[in-house]
């Protein structure tokens, strides 16, 4: 089964806002910091958001500081990727996972939920 699905993603135009949702299906997740990569054709899976296990601390990357806010609700299992001022450049595929610091925990990749930012 399925351990984290994404959604939320969708079509924008720059300058615009849209949040992703990320669900766990395992409370343990609850225990862990969690974060948010994206990936565009060609190009290597890059760090975009990290929080802690109870939301108090957050890690952004700085090409997404001002812009994006991550956010978890711990009794949902859900962590959340608030996204405003878009660009074209932030068009990608975003997945989340277990984050050590910014290394990935993930055994393996999801499928993610597309953004595609227009001009």
């Amino acid at each position: 089964q399925v351990e984290l699905v994404e959604s939320g993603g969708g079509l924008v135009q720059a300058g615009g806002s849209l949040t992703l949702s990320c669900t766990a299906s395992d409370r343990t997740y609850s225990n862990y910091a969690m974060g948010w990569f994206r990936q565009t054709s060609g190009k290597e899976r890059e760090f975009v958001a990290g929080v802690n296990w109870n939301g108090g601390t957050t890690d952004y990357a700085d090409f997404v500081k001002g812009r994006f806010t991550i956010t978890r609700i711990t009794a949902n299992n859900t962590v959340f990727l608030q996204m405003s001022g878009l660009k074209p450049e932030d068009t990608a595929v975003y997945y989340c996972t277990k984050v050590y610091g910014r290394i990935p925990l993930s055994d393996s990749w999801g499928q993610g939920t597309q953004v595609t930012v227009s001009l």
